[in-house]
């Protein structure tokens, strides 16, 4: 008995030592395992030092973390579609190029290469002859959308990141319920994660019963995690009316009156253009792609592309348009699918094009070394820089990790102004005077690599004069940090903010 009982204790102090040896081995494994996978995967640098970070001190959360969110998993129903449809989305963007071509004259040889590698990068081309109005209120935003809604005749198609309901986006909702009672065809996609409140609420369900088509992009949830990177998501805003009126911009589809008012943060500041003429084929086509690859409402694809194209045009009120104005405009729609640098790419471009200045305004400041790099080189070689960013955010960890780059940005010579008056969410930038890129894109990775954005480039300089105007309203609302208070700011909070730079590149 004696015998049996001293092998009972030493299984049991077999078996208590081995489990934890088990949990270390399988710790250690796993560490050098993704370790070794994100060095093999050639991210930026910051990318890889942020992640090793994780890996290497949170034992088994950063391994959790990193899979969960660490590659770039497209939802397979998404890649088969995209697949699927490719050929027939090069047919259309091979007919785009003789709609309305912009003459060479119009461009001058500084921005020839912006035009060249935007159309080489994504296939859409500038389409001369459009009209664009700047709309800076939310509440002008608002009724603008509402009063073409109730002037549609065929077809109201709307996508946002964020969907929430109350005040003026309610009278948002009542016009698409009255144009779908007259036999408007009317369309809301929304993303799954900025509208998952929407989507499950009874206003929804009341749009639904009423005619309204309504679909989330890049559905999420726990089991998906397992599968999908769940944090992709569709940041675009667009909206087409009859498929010849288009709106697109920073403003998501809320009232601000309405909207995170318990967050500190002031009222939100967007802005939004409305546009007429040619290139508002390019915006109803990214709509109609977008819908594809969720909905089944679309007909069936046959052996015949042109007719295909043909019936899908004419389903989704996709029209070869007149001009209205003298604007040309190219529409740069990103994420990651066929090419998922572009929009990065294109903002270097932008900026090292700078001859005189650059203005910049965004909520989310959080770049990698490259343009990072491409900001100073255009202040040091005498180009005005000018970075307006909300004084106060509605992310901590992104407030942080902009403050980081303050010192340096400074030091460079960027003039950097803290807005006051809310939170500036307008993604705007102005090159020279001259040229405007404006749309739904932040600066930050999320944006450049994990989010499908949409960002109008505008090659004209009378238009970029009336956006140059409100950021120049911008400014008038900012202050201009202390440097002296920026270089001697407490310890604690320098520690904060460079533990936040460290993982910058994965916010």
């Amino acid at each position: 008995m004696q015998c049996q009982k001293n092998m009972t204790a030493q299984e049991y102090n077999w078996t208590f030592s081995i489990f934890p040896t088990i949990i270390l081995v399988t710790d250690l494994a796993l560490r050098i395992t993704l370790s070794a996978r994100v060095v093999l995967k050639k991210y930026s640098n910051g990318t890889t030092f942020g992640w090793l970070i994780i890996i290497l001190l949170l034992p088994f959360i950063g391994a959790i973390l990193y899979l969960l969110v660490g590659e770039n998993r497209i939802p397979e129903r998404r890649v088969k579609r995209t697949r699927k449809s490719l050929a027939h989305y090069q047919f259309w963007l091979n007919t785009l190029k003789s709609r309305a071509p912009i003459a060479k004259d119009r461009l001058t040889w500084q921005y020839r290469p912006l035009h060249r590698q935007a159309e080489r990068l994504i296939g859409i081309p500038a389409l001369d002859g459009n009209a664009l109005e700047i709309i800076e209120t939310p509440e002008e935003i608002l009724n603008a959308i509402i009063s073409d809604i109730d002037q549609a005749r065929s077809s109201c198609h709307l996508q946002f990141y964020i969907w929430h309901c109350g005040g003026k986006v309610n009278e948002v909702e009542d016009a698409l319920l009255k144009a779908a009672q007259r036999g408007v065809t009317c369309r809301i996609l929304v993303d799954s994660i900025g509208s998952r409140k929407f989507i499950s609420s009874g206003r929804a369900s009341e749009l639904r019963k009423g005619g309204v088509k309504i679909h989330d992009s890049l559905p999420a949830g726990y089991i998906k995690a397992l599968f999908e990177r769940v944090d992709i998501r569709n940041h675009r805003k667009i909206v087409v009316i009859d498929g010849e009126i288009a709106y697109t911009g920073s403003q998501n589809m809320v009232d601000p009156l309405f909207f995170k008012q318990d967050h500190g943060v002031g009222q939100w500041i967007d802005l939004m253009v409305r546009i007429t003429g040619p290139v508002v084929e390019s915006l109803a086509g990214t709509f109609t792609s977008d819908w594809y690859l969720e909905s089944d409402d679309l007909p069936p694809f046959t052996s015949d592309i042109s007719n295909d194209v043909a019936d899908l045009r004419k389903h989704h009120d996709v029209h070869l348009l007149e001009s209205t104005g003298s604007i040309p405009v190219q529409l740069v729609p990103s994420g990651p699918g066929l090419a998922p640098d572009t929009i990065h790419h294109l903002l270097l471009t932008a900026i090292y094009s700078a001859r005189k200045e650059v203005i910049l305004t965004t909520p989310y400041f959080v770049p990698d070394e490259s343009l990072l790099t491409a900001i100073k080189s255009a202040s040091h070689k005498g180009v005005r820089v000018v970075m307006i960013i909300p004084e106060k955010n509605d992310s901590k960890l992104v407030q942080y990790a902009s403050r980081a780059h303050y010192p340096e940005l400074m030091e460079a010579g960027v003039e950097i102004l803290l807005f006051r008056r809310g939170l500036l969410h307008s993604k705007t930038i102005t090159i020279d005077g001259k040229i405007s890129l404006l749309g739904s894109v932040n600066l930050d990775m999320r944006s450049f690599w994990l989010n499908f954005e949409a960002t109008l480039i505008v090659y004209d300089q009378e238009f970029t004069t009336k956006l140059r105007k409100v950021q120049h309203r911008y400014e008038s609302q900012s202050i201009q940090p202390d440097p002296q208070e920026i270089m001697k700011r407490p310890l604690i909070r320098r520690f904060k903010e460079n533990v936040a730079l460290m993982i910058g590149p994965l916010l």
